[in-house]
């Protein structure tokens, strides 16, 4: 019986080698030190480029090389310690002449600009190999209720004029809506109509001498659906925010009710992370109130007129808005910049959730032709010791980015013009596309994973792997003779495309991957053992070596595939169940497993057939 495989198996074995090779090899060369350069409002682009670059030389800052990385622009040091001396001077630099520059330092990969032309880049390391930041977020739950309730009286205030329902005011509080009626038969005939149409709330009358009351709050299970919705919008917008900064993998999961959990790996610099993670901001569109001259009256005296607001403008000068919200920002779902197509101006896009769109169709309807701004607020948080006793306190922010003219009814979709250039186009639609927090977070617990700790952990598990490779290696060679180096090399192949595998779809490896890749390399000769103790078997009652070699491959795969798929499974259920470390073994597990049966079974045959195959021989190296 002969052994040997038709042409085409081995030209598919020697492609995936080749794959596999050229999308591993990324990770042999490591990462450089790098400063991480953005704008907080404008994107960077190849001017801004050109800036920084004048900067560096300016100030006879040693670097490797600056590029364009997305919104970003990134400087490479040959060390740390240039790194670090050069972070502080631009720093100082670009915060002389613009205070919304955000410094980072960062670790950048430094693959080589062929490899990154194939797509061919290094997986991510998790927070325990590469090192980085990890915080612990504590999500402000009255504030996003509070928020809630306010943009319900607004929607409460546009629902009884149009329905022409006589009431005399309404103001909210923290927990409640109070609307003042001046006898109980309007206030009766308004709550007919106010529980039809808010049926999440429940309602309470209450009176005094000359005032008649309904108290409007939320039920148990919208209350509980608010607070769902605000920690699952500042997840999203946290990813959204991270995502647009560069950061690679980043781990972003509720903890609890109220909190959230965040890992940055390789982001070095704390201050950058908290900027990244602590601009608790959101964006509201509000209706115009008067002119010039009544803005700047306004502020002169200090005082607006009643039922509006005193804002500044990002050019500094005043503007007086109506108190009364449109929509904000956390209802946003989309936003691309681009050009009118009427006037030819630049404008940008905007795509509303369905509750936005409703209210921004009914206030817009009635005010075509009229002003309308989009104001950006940034809550902050410090903490001050009063009597003893450590409290937290919360500063508002707030600036108008964009007043432009409504020209006509809007709803799910509109157009922002009044823009100045292509540049605020594009620099409003990628602030409204990270989004806003639903409700302000505050840091509750904070850790720095130092780089050396990082590479401790690399060299740790780097160590494992190559002790138990070796070991495996050394006990196949000298037990299985030919075959055993036949196995072996196949080991090394498996090596080669798990890392390939892992780069190719930018997982993250961790500690606990480490610890699966090890228990891949002890696995991974299982299926070769069995083949081989198959055809030691088979030699021994009598067959030839060609039978016994075809015999043992074809006799042993079924157990193989038992044997490996019930690992498998487990591999899935750990991946389904687990969390984050959990599911980064799991997932090293299930990519070893796959590749270990192709290169035990498909692979070390091909190579057997074309040392035995088509050969006459009395006797096999096993």
């Amino acid at each position: 019986m002969v052994n040997r495989y038709a042409p085409w198996r081995y030209i598919l074995l020697i492609l995936i080698i080749a794959v596999g090779v050229v999308y591993a090899t990324p990770n042999l060369y490591g990462e450089d030190p790098a400063v991480q350069i953005t704008h907080r409002v404008n994107l960077v682009d190849e001017a801004e480029l050109g800036n920084i670059r004048n900067l560096l030389e300016t100030e006879n800052i040693d670097y490797r090389s600056i590029e364009l990385d997305g919104n970003n622009v990134l400087v490479r040091f040959p060390s740390e310690e240039a790194q670090l001396k050069a972070a502080a001077q631009i720093r100082d630099a670009l915060h002389a002449s613009d205070r919304r520059y955000s410094i980072a330092l960062n670790l950048a990969p430094a693959t080589p600009d062929w490899l990154t032309a194939l797509n061919a880049l290094p997986m991510y390391l998790g927070l325990d190999l590469r090192g980085g930041v990890h915080f612990l977020m504590e999500v402000d739950m009255e504030s996003a209720i509070e928020k809630s309730m306010q943009r319900t009286a607004d929607e409460l205030r546009s629902f009884m004029r149009e329905e022409k329902i006589r009431y005399r005011s309404v103001q909210t509080d923290k927990r409640k809506i109070s609307v003042r009626f001046t006898s109980a038969a309007e206030r009766d005939a308004a709550r007919l109509l106010l529980e039809d149409e808010y049926r999440d709330f429940e309602f309470a009358d209450s009176n005094d001498d000359l005032n008649w009351f309904i108290e409007i709050s939320f039920n148990p299970t919208a209350l509980e659906e608010e607070r769902r919705a605000a920690i699952e919008q500042n997840i999203s917008t946290l990813k959204n925010r991270v995502n647009e900064l560069g950061v690679a993998e980043p781990v972003i999961q509720r903890q609890g009710e109220e909190r959230v959990v965040v890992q940055l790996p390789g982001v070095q610099d704390t201050v950058r992370a908290k900027e990244i993670l602590g601009a608790t901001a959101t964006l509201e569109f509000r209706l115009v109130h008067g002119s010039f001259a009544e803005w700047n009256a306004a502020q002169a005296s200090g005082k607006a007129p009643i039922g509006t607001r005193l804002y500044t403008q990002s050019n500094g000068d005043p503007v007086l808005l109506k108190r009364s919200v449109i929509v904000t920002g956390d209802q946003i779902v989309g936003a691309a910049s681009g050009i009118d197509q009427q006037s030819g101006s630049p404008d940008v896009t905007i795509t509303m959730n369905a509750n936005g769109a409703d209210r921004m169709a009914r206030v817009t309807r009635d005010n075509i032709g009229k002003p309308m701004a989009v104001v950006f607020i940034e809550d902050k948080f410090e903490f001050r010791e009063e009597n003893g006793v450590r409290q937290r306190i919360r500063t508002t922010e707030s600036q108008v980015i964009n007043v432009a003219t409504i020209r006509d009814q809007l709803s799910k979709r509109f157009h922002i013009t009044g823009l100045d250039s292509t540049r605020e186009a594009r620099d409003l639609a990628l602030l409204l596309r990270a989004g806003a927090l639903r409700a302000p977070m505050v840091i509750v617990e904070e850790r720095t994973v130092g780089p050396s700790l990082g590479q401790e952990n690399i060299d740790r598990g780097f160590l494992s792997v190559v002790v138990g490779f070796v070991l495996v290696l050394l006990f196949m060679s000298v037990y299985y003779k030919v075959f055993g180096l036949v196995a072996n090399l196949a080991l090394t192949l498996n090596l080669v495309l798990m890392v390939a595998i892992l780069s190719i779809f930018q997982a993250t490896l961790t500690l606990p991957g480490i610890a699966g890749i090890v228990l891949t390399v002890g696995m991974a000769v299982d299926a070769n053992v069995l083949i081989f103790e198959r055809i030691r078997e088979e030699i021994r009652i009598g067959n030839t070596p060609q039978a016994a070699i075809y015999v043992g491959y074809e006799k042993a795969f079924g157990t193989i595939a038992d044997a490996n798929i019930t690992t498998f499974i487990a591999a899935i259920v750990l991946f389904g169940f687990g969390t984050g470390p959990i599911q980064g073994f799991a997932v090293t597990l299930m990519i070893g497993i796959v590749s270990s049966m192709f290169t035990a079974i498909f692979g070390t045959r091909a190579v057997i057939n074309l040392i035995y195959g088509r050969k006459q021989i009395s006797r096999l190296a096993i």
